[in-house]
This record gives structure tokens, C-alpha cells and sequence, in this order.
């Protein structure tokens, strides 16, 4: 990924390279793959009769003999082997369907508990039945999981294993209910596992171990790095880079989160990815704010599981101890899903000749006279490429309507009362205040055709975090500046939406 010149010191560059890519195979003839499907099915039923442990009765649970380890070793090392994501995926899915809750013990046990509940009995006595609801309801694949768990490096291949479960739901290579549930167990399973408490907070310098250096790179998915240099920078002066790691796996970054030390609250990434003062040594006295401007998670099979926001918690604790004075916190992020929305608002609109929901009569007729086409045909089309930034007079007289626009996709629209945007829903239930809209804050393509080039400042005002997070997990009630609370008002009074 980064290009490196053979020439220069080979302590870390060696390791900074391209991924491998594989030639194809050739396709099997269908008579052969077919046979193999066959084989590999009933190898899979084979496998999954003999690694799952059956459920106990409720009375031998605490009685019962943990599976050899031998059991749940066939079931990765058989897992591993399957090198072809849908034969993974058929895996997973007969998992799930075959070695769920037994529905028909489920049944018995809640009819048991409704039984009581109308009858005067001792406390102890529903108490215990529901506790045998409780025990009915865990499905026989969270034993397979909890006994790997156990073996040398199974924490590891279960986070690999949701990581292949999630990609084969997005893939639609499973599908289902049943799979669903499994996900969600596992989820939990792994949210236990992975608590703040198990989890140790490490800083990357230029002198971390070439392979941190090396994940580093690879999992930066807000701003992708460039080269050698540009990843030197970003664990340089003025900068920090920290990550999370877990007992079962030192020094492996599971969420890596980059911090620019500032002398104010940086309003565009262009002023972040200069190139840092030439001085190896940082002035305190010039570090006023703390702004967060890139968080990646490095192992997708932890998605979901409340890493990040432990992280930003941990890092500001560990920047004080650093920067006592400093009292700014802040992110500046990403808006992703800005473009994309406004561009089906554009398309709805142009099926409709002559309606006008977004603009205002003047602003209208000026981009109509610069793109010499109605406004939403012409913008749709514009605004699908990143080309439109080079018209000095194009930026300006957009700048004002998708200003507005992009405060109310932020603040106005929604999904189930929460904000619709994730990375907007992340900051607010962390407790962040929606400070600030910046234009043209990331002119980079990715940033021109993710967000019109449009940031956000996520301001942490630490003694507020907890009453924001509160409200807004309660009540949905968004905390957000005047200055958005202004371009939202604009919306609602320029347009009919």
C-alpha cells in the first residue's frame, strides 16, 4: 500500500507492502464440484454433530464434563480449511439453524412459569423456574463458542469467525433468523470479553514494532496514509496515535484512534495532513486542543462491541496527565452518507419538472446560470463527481444551500428518533456536542464524494458528557451550537421537505 524506496533505512519499509494477490483457479468442471459440495456438506454435519455439546439437564449442568478440547480444536482446524467464503458461510448457517434453542424446552419451561405466577407460591420456587426458562433459552452453539474461547488463541479466531459471518450476511451468502441470533450472541459473548476492563491502552511512535506500524497503516479507513512519510507524521510532534489491545492479543491494535495536538479546534483536515513544524520538539505552551480526527476499527469481527468510545474516554484521561492546561477536546469528522442522500433528494425532485424544495428563487437562478441547466438535473450530475470543486464560483454559491442541507441531515433526519447518520449517533451518545459545520473541510475525492467536502466539529465539553449522552439516549434530545441550530432554522424556512 505504501510506496517505499529501497534506499532509505529498511527497518520498517520492508514490512509496508502490497498484499499478496493469488491468481484465480480455474473453474472445476460441474460434475466434480458438485461431488465435492456434496462431500464437504456432510463433512460439515459430521463435524458439527461431534464438536457442539449437547445441552445438559438442568439438574447435571454444574455436573456435566466440559467436551475434550480435541472437539472444539476439530471444529477451528476444520473451519480453517475451508478457504472458500460460501462453504464458510453453509458452515455458519447450519450452525446456527441445527444447534439453536431448543424451542420445544422453551415452551414447556415458560408454560411452567405462567403456571406459578398464578398461583401463591414461595419466591424461591419461580425463581428457579425462571432460571430453568433462562437456562433453555442459551443455545447449544454458545457452549462450542465458550469452549473455544478457552483454547490457545480462541479468542482470536472467534473475532475472525463474526468478521466471516458478517461479511457473508453482507454478501447475502446467509441469510436468515437464525443467523441473526447466532450474530448476536456472539456479539455479546465478545462485548463481555472485550470490556474496558481487559483492555490495555497503547501509544504508536515511530519506534513501535514494525508490525503495529504496519496495522496502523493498513486499517486507516477515514484518511487513508499515503506513504512512509505520512505515517511518520502522524505519530510525530504535535501528533498522537493510540490503540486498544487485549489480553489474548498483545500489541495487535483491535481500534486505532489518531489525535491532532492543536493551538485551536481545526475546522479543515487540510490544515491536519500538513506536513507538522520541522522542530522534533513540541512547545506545550502552542498545544491548546486535543482534536480527534480519525477512528478505525481493526478487526471487523468486533463491530458493534463499545470500543471506540472507551477509547476516546481513555485517551482524553491520558492527554490530561500529558497536557494538564489543555481543556479543548474535539472531533472533526467525516460526514458520510451526506452526498449520497442529497443526490436522492436531487433525483426525486427532477422527476417532478419545475419543483424546487432545496433552493431558494435566487440561489436557483444563480446555479442555473453558471451550470446552464435546471437545478436539480444539472446538480445531480455535477455533484456525482468531484470535478465541481474546480469552479471557484460553483463553491462559493453552493456553499450557503448545502451548508443547510447537511445541518439538517445531521440533525433532522433520523432512524428510529436517533440521528440517521452513524458516525453523528456515535459522538452524540458518547455525550458531544454538534459544535460546528465546516465547508470545505476535506477536498480530498474521498471527502468531495462522501460529503461535498463537508466536516463536522463534535465538540466534548467533559463535564456535560454524561447529562448529553443521557438525553439523547432517552429522550433523543440532539445538543447542538447555534451556528447549527441556525443553518437548521435556514432549512426549515427555505425549504418544503
Amino acid at each position: 500500500m505504501l510506496g517505499l524506496r529501497s534506499s532509505l533505512t529498511t527497518r520498517c519499509f520492508l514490512t509496508l507492502r502490497l498484499p499478496l494477490r493469488l491468481p484465480r483457479r480455474p473453474p472445476r468442471p460441474p460434475v466434480v464440484r458438485l461431488l465435492t459440495v456434496q462431500a464437504v456438506v456432510g463433512a460439515m454435519d459430521e463435524l458439527l454433530h461431534r464438536a457442539v455439546p449437547a445441552t445438559p439437564s438442568y439438574e447435571l449442568r454444574e455436573k456435566t464434563p466440559a467436551p475434550a478440547e480435541g472437539q472444539c480444536a476439530d471444529f477451528v482446524r476444520f473451519y480453517g480449511g475451508l478457504a472458500d467464503a460460501a462453504e464458510r458461510a453453509e458452515l455458519l448457517g447450519r450452525l446456527a439453524q441445527g444447534f439453536g434453542v431448543d424451542h420445544g424446552q422453551v415452551a414447556e419451561q415458560s408454560a411452567g412459569v405462567l403456571q406459578l405466577r398464578q398461583q401463591p407460591r414461595e419466591a424461591a420456587v419461580l425463581l428457579q423456574a425462571e432460571d430453568r426458562l433462562r437456562y433453555a433459552l442459551v443455545p447449544r452453539y454458545r457452549g462450542l463458542f465458550h469452549h473455544i474461547s478457552k483454547l490457545d488463541g480462541g479468542v482470536r479466531f472467534l473475532v475472525q469467525l463474526r468478521a466471516d459471518l458478517l461479511e457473508a450476511q453482507a454478501l447475502k451468502l446467509v441469510e436468515g433468523p437464525h443467523v441473526r441470533e447466532m450474530n448476536g450472541v456472539l456479539k455479546g459473548m465478545l462485548s463481555e470479553w472485550f470490556s474496558s476492563g481487559f483492555l490495555n491502552l497503547e501509544r504508536v511512535t515511530w519506534h513501535s514494532p514494525c508490525e503495529v506500524l504496519q496495522r496502523v497503516s493498513e486499517s486507516e479507513a477515514v484518511h487513508p496514509i499515503k506513504n512512509w512519510m505520512d505515517l511518520k507524521r502522524r505519530v510525530g510532534p504535535y501528533r498522537r496515535c493510540y490503540f486498544f489491545s487485549h489480553c489474548s492479543t498483545p500489541e495487535e491494535p483491535l481500534v486505532i484512534l489518531h489525535v491532532a495536538l492543536t493551538s485551536e479546534i481545526s475546522s479543515n483536515m487540510q490544515a491536519i495532513m500538513k506536513e507538522c513544524p520541522p522542530s522534533e520538539t513540541e512547545e506545550k505552551n502552542k498545544i491548546a486542543a486535543a482534536i480527534f480526527y480519525s477512528l478505525s476499527l481493526a478487526q471487523q469481527g468486533l463491530q458493534g462491541v463499545e470500543l471506540g468510545s472507551f477509547l476516546i474516554k481513555r485517551v482524553v484521561k491520558e492527554l490530561q496527565k500529558e497536557f494538564p492546561h489543555v481543556g479543548t477536546f474535539s472531533s472533526l469528522s467525516p460526514i458520510p452518507g451526506f452526498t449520497k442522500w442529497l443526490l436522492g433528494l436531487l433525483k426525486s425532485q427532477a422527476k417532478e419538472h419545475g419543483r424546487n424544495e432545496l433552493f431558494t428563487d435566487s440561489e436557483s437562478k444563480e446555479i442555473s446560470e453558471i451550470t446552464g441547466g435546471p437545478v436539480n438535473e444539472t446538480l445531480e450530475v455535477i455533484l456525482s463527481s468531484n470535478e465541481w470543486i474546480k469552479s471557484e464560483t460553483l463553491v462559493r454559491v453552493l456553499q450557503a444551500p448545502l451548508m443547510r442541507l447537511c445541518a439538517w441531515y445531521l440533525y433532522g433526519e433520523k432512524h428510529r428518533g436517533y440521528a440517521l447518520n452513524p458516525v453523528t449517533h456515535f459522538h452524540l451518545q458518547n455525550g458531544a456536542v454538534m459544535w460546528r459545520i465546516n465547508w470545505m473541510a476535506d477536498v480530498s475525492l474521498k471527502g468531495i464524494t462522501g460529503s461535498c467536502g463537508l466536516m463536522v466539529n463534535y465538540r466534548y465539553f467533559l463535564e456535560e458528557l454524561a447529562t448529553n449522552s443521557t438525553s439523547y439516549l432517552s429522550s433523543k434530545n440532539i445538543k447542538a451550537s447555534e451556528q447549527v441550530l441556525s443553518l437548521v432554522a435556514q432549512f426549515q424556512k427555505n425549504s418544503k421537505l
